[in-house]
């Protein structure tokens, strides 16, 4: 097997596709074949948290039903593969550097960072407007293949930050290559709502979006990239994303060129919520607001708040995320930083002189000389993670893995694997996945977890208390497309996790489906629980809402994953 990772014979910082064959040389600190002494420190990082987590080498192949799904590394230490095994690198979509205008960050400092923290892939998403659009789309990329050739066991990604139409804002991101900047910069300057104006919510700032979307899906079509993703972002945070609308952006194109394909699961912002004067005082992913003139009046007032550090979207059992699934289409959650200016940060924006406008970028930031305890983000990789499933160390292949919603995602690493089957009938599906069998078939779901395996970024070991299996009847397009419930989810089996090393797998029998269905998995650490919005019936001990300006991110930590849906016949 190639070590071309290993030893540096293979970097990203061409003109080439920036693709890895399948088969090609894990990452550095993935590859047993490759010693400790001759890992860089961010690659000493990621392997003593892959080491700690028991996720290294065999992993937990004896005890997975899945295989390597399970563990981080699909591949043995002969560099073998497994069959049906996945390769699960953890990442992060949102992220912003001094090309945005409310930034500071180099890209090589996130991206250095990024890695020390353990994620093995980045999008760096600058906000949308005029001086980005300009001159700034271009003005990054020459930094983003610096940071590709730097980090060459971390796939940096050129995207940005969309000001949806008539909505919140989104990533865009493309896979690399020669026309990365282009398609970027057309789509930018034509379909950004802050650029062209377009920020309320009209019909026909709406179609605007959908034609953005459309447009992103030609530039596949016509070969310009390889492949675009777009994600809302903090979907709830402004009341401003209407159930119609996220219909619409999923709907918009065609499933083999589907573009939007998810959601911000989790905001960034996590630290907002730390109590003053140590921290912001403010909210978890500074989820303080109120309805506007654009808000979508059916939302009621505890949508604008954090659930557990989660958007209310996704927080709530039979809630808005469920009513999307129960249509038995894909739509995934994500969690990611949105880092800006990071807590407890030392640096500050370089100098007076610091003119975006002019420059379409911000100075390199310099020492401070104090601790500010005034920001509420971290680094990426510091608290929250996505995980993608991937079928090799490759741009398409994350990009597969999140379009196909193989994913999970946590905070403050409350574990460090997550493995889920369904299986009946012979057959498997894993996450975003469907189980078809025949009408009666019995089916079961199981799950393997694999525990903290040592301390989180914090400084403490995190310690999974419960986990829930969340299932719900798959019954089809509603005839409202602002309907955001779903009337027959619920928390259907909760287990007690009585262990806080190794791993621990729980089995729950489905019995003989003769409906289409799916199931989701969350799981916490126990600490804050409060009856679901829907009731005690749907959900006893959900997240409870966040406080503003006193809710500690790291005393609150979830885990969430994407469906699997059981469709009968």
């Amino acid at each position: 097997m190639g070590h071309g990772h290993a030893h540096g014979h293979h970097h990203h910082g061409h003109d080439h596709d920036h693709e890895h064959p399948a088969a090609d040389g894990l990452p550095a600190a993935f590859d047993t074949a490759v010693p400790d002494e001759a890992l860089t420190p961010e690659q000493q990082s990621r392997r003593t948290l892959l080491r700690r987590a028991g996720l290294l080498g065999a992993g937990l192949t004896a005890a997975s039903v899945l295989a390597p799904a399970a563990a981080t590394p699909a591949y043995a230490a002969t560099g073998s593969r497994k069959r049906g095994g996945f390769l699960w690198l953890s990442g992060d979509h949102h992220i912003h550097t001094q090309y945005s205008n409310d930034g500071k960050y180099r890209v090589v400092d996130q991206v250095r960072q990024g890695a020390r923290h353990g994620l093995d892939w980045l999008v760096i998403t600058d906000h949308g407007n005029a001086t980005h659009a300009r001159i700034g789309v271009e003005k990054v990329n020459p930094d983003i293949r610096q940071a590709r050739a730097a980090y060459e066991d971390t796939l940096v990604f050129q995207g940005l930050e969309w000001n949806i139409p008539a909505a919140e804002h989104g990533t865009v991101f493309v896979h690399p290559g020669k026309n990365e900047v282009a398609v970027l910069k057309q789509f930018e300057t034509d379909y950004d709502g802050g650029v062209k104006g377009a920020t309320e919510s009209t019909p026909a700032n709406e179609a605007l979006a959908i034609a953005g979307l459309n447009f992103l899906a030609e530039q596949v079509r016509r070969r310009k990239v390889k492949d675009v993703l777009m994600l809302a972002n903090h979907p709830a945070r402004k009341g401003i994303d209407s159930p119609h609308e996220l219909r619409a952006w999923r709907d918009a194109t065609s499933p083999r060129h589907r573009i939007a394909v998810g959601m911000e699961g989790a905001p960034g912002h996590q630290a907002g919520g730390i109590a003053a004067p140590l921290g912001m005082g403010r909210a978890r992913g500074i989820y303080d607001n109120s309805p506007g003139a654009n808000s979508f009046p059916g939302y009621p007032p505890e949508s604008y708040r954090t659930w557990g550090g989660f958007d209310w979207m996704t927080a709530t059992v039979g809630g808005l995320w469920d009513s999307l699934l129960a249509e038995g289409k894909p739509w995934w959650i994500t969690a990611n930083s949105d880092s800006h200016h990071v807590y407890t940060d030392t640096a500050v924006r370089g100098g007076p002189d610091s003119d975006y406008t002019a420059n379409g970028r911000h100075t390199d930031p310099v020492y401070g000389g104090k601790i500010d305890l005034t920001e509420g983000d971290y680094w990426p990789g510091q608290y929250s993670r996505t995980h993608v499933g991937a079928a090799g160390f490759s741009y398409a292949a994350v990009m597969d893995g999140i379009r196909a919603g193989r994913v999970w995602v946590d905070h403050g690493q409350l574990v460090s694997g997550l493995d889920i089957r369904v299986s009946g009938g012979s057959r498997w599906a894993t996450l975003g996945g469907a189980l078809h069998v025949k009408k009666g078939t019995k089916v079961t779901l199981t799950v393997d977890v694999a525990l903290a395996g040592g301390p989180n970024w914090a400084g403490f070991v995190p310690k999974l208390a419960r986990v829930d299996v969340i299932q719900g009847d798959v019954t089809g397009t509603p005839a409202d497309k602002d309907t955001f419930t779903a009337p027959t989810t619920k928390v259907v089996k909760s287990y007690e996790v009585n262990k806080s090393t190794g791993t621990v797998r729980f089995t729950y029998h489905l019995g003989r489906v003769d409906r289409p269905l799916y199931v989701r998995l969350r799981g916490s650490d126990g600490n804050r629980s409060a009856v679901g919005a829907m009731g005690a019936a749907v959900d006893p001990a959900g997240p409870a809402l966040d406080v503003v300006g006193d809710a500690d991110p790291w005393r609150d930590l979830w885990f969430y994953s994407n469906p699997v849906w059981v469709l009968p016949s």
